[in-house]
């Protein structure tokens, strides 16, 4: 989908400086031209538009994968033209497929036996792959209740606040109530126990954080099992568990093996994961496991056989590129355990180096934990003259991109900056990202405070607002000054 601007008179044209020399009119926009131009002259003008993007090792918002080894790469080029939907043209991409399949759900410990398979999927990330747990979960949940003579078109399910905006696509689009655990200053994941009290008949599953998306922070899976379990005995449900290990899927089993969290858990009935974060590859993969066949309903695979053989499928879309699907199965081939578990624990190191870095200029307030996913979220102590987002902005003048923004409900009044350390971030480049807050705090603490300014000082009517009641006038107003910026560009989504 393109949101796009109206395009005034010197938008409608593309000129290229190093493109002259094969092409000597200007190529229209948004229109496709009318003749060929040479091949060096359509590399060259792109080539020159996305030199204006940002640096990806420096894009700190992001916990997608920036960087492979070489042969990774080359892997990945070779297979480039290979649609991983064809399984009887490319078996071999298949086998590979199923072998990270099977991997990903022993590593996550399904309770399978000697040679049993895995049940599980490759998907282009972790929002399909929720789309297919959900899927499956109200399906079961549908027949159960057409068994039982009862109604079924009221499904519900309950997460937090804090689950990341997939679960929102997956409600609106499948027609299934969102039951949201509110947030608090202070505690930024799901209680289990408020989502316990609001598990009813109609709840399909509860859905836990491994990795918050706004503090890193890993949910209680473990007391929310525990809560259920008791609730299940009460009333007779048998509501289950999904875990939404996005981020932490590919962590906590080589940082945090005693947590339990994953198929340990009687209730855990699902797990997705993310290739293209932790598990290191390029954007583009993802995976869902279940514990059991019996937890996927049959009837939401189909079976297709005009591609040469009878091929089972369980996804949202259909043709996709096989690269992303070879290249986790080399991660997981090239590392192994050991391999995670040194890449991990380099990530943790960066993030304590840079934690402890922000600690030690006085001017923030840590929000995220030592454990979870390797990240530093923190605020500003002092918000009365410039505020987070605008530290963000003028952070961007030394090339990193570090996003400000703030909690959802009800601890919208709190704003956050948040670091994302991953395997090509170092230790030189955390102690340089310091240096340079400290440069933006003192370049702004020379500047007037232009926010403060445009509220007269805090008062309202003559009425002296609370410091709460300032904080979110500024974060209101720093969000649609930052949402204007953004909304006069052009933008694919």
């Amino acid at each position: 989908m393109v949101l796009s601007k109206t395009a005034s008179e010197s938008d409608v044209s593309i000129h290229s400086t190093f493109a002259s020399r094969y092409v000597r009119t200007s190529l229209p926009r948004f229109e496709m031209p009318e003749n060929s131009i040479p091949k060096e002259a359509a590399y060259q003008i792109i080539n020159d538009e996305l030199m204006l993007d940002g640096n990806p090792r420096l894009n700190l918002a992001s916990f997608v994968t920036t960087w492979m080894e070489p042969e990774c790469d080359k892997l990945m080029m070779e297979s480039i033209n290979k649609n991983y939907v064809d399984m009887d043209e490319y078996p071999v991409t298949t086998e590979l497929q199923n072998r990270c399949v099977n991997m990903i759900a022993r590593l996550f410990n399904a309770p399978l036996g000697d040679g049993e398979a895995a049940v599980g999927v490759g998907t282009v990330g972790s929002s399909e792959a929720i789309m297919l747990a959900g899927l499956a979960f109200k399906r079961q949940w549908q027949n159960k209740r057409k068994a039982q003579g009862l109604p079924y078109d009221k499904p519900n399910i309950v997460t937090g606040a804090n689950v990341q905006v997939c679960w929102e696509k997956f409600a609106r689009y499948f027609e299934v109530e969102l039951k949201e655990v509110k947030l608090r200053e202070g505690y930024y994941v799901m209680d289990p126990e408020k989502a316990v009290e609001m598990v009813d008949e109609n709840t399909i599953c509860v859905a836990a954080i491994l990795g918050s998306t706004l503090t890193g922070e890993f949910e209680d899976v473990k007391l929310l099992n525990d809560l259920l379990v008791e609730k299940n005995k009460q009333t007779g449900w048998d509501t289950g568990i999904h875990v939404d290990a996005a981020s932490g899927g590919f962590i906590a089993p080589f940082l945090y093996p005693e947590l339990e969290w994953d198929f340990r858990l009687p209730l855990v009935k699902s797990i997705n994961v993310s290739g293209h974060k932790y598990g290191l590859v390029y954007a583009g993969i993802g995976w869902v496991v279940w514990r059991t066949k019996s937890d996927l309903p049959d009837e939401l695979i189909f079976h297709i056989n005009y591609l040469g053989a009878d091929q089972p499928t369980f996804t949202l879309n259909f043709s996709k590129g096989s690269s992303q699907v070879i290249a986790q199965y080399y991660q997981l081939i090239r590392l192994g355990f050991e391999g995670y578990r040194n890449v991990m624990d380099n990530c943790r190191e960066n993030m304590m180096v840079l934690r402890q870095g922000l600690e030690k200029t006085g001017r923030f307030n840590i929000v995220s934990k030592e454990n979870g996913v390797p990240l530093v979220a923190f605020s500003l102590k002092d918000s009365s003259q410039h505020d987070e987002f605008e530290v963000a902005e003028t952070l961007r003048r030394f090339g990193w991109i570090v996003p400000a923004y703030t909690m959802p409900a009800d601890a919208q009044h709190v704003t956050v900056l948040r670091v994302v350390i991953r395997e090509d971030f170092s230790r030189t480049l955390a102690e340089r990202l310091v240096a340079d807050f400290e440069k933006v705090l003192h370049e702004l603490d020379t500047l007037p405070a232009r926010v403060h300014a445009k509220m007269a000082n805090g008062k309202a009517n003559g009425v002296k607002k609370t410091e709460e009641e300032t904080t979110r006038e500024v974060t209101a107003y720093w969000k649609k000054f930052v949402d204007t910026k953004k909304s006069n560009k052009n933008r694919i989504c």
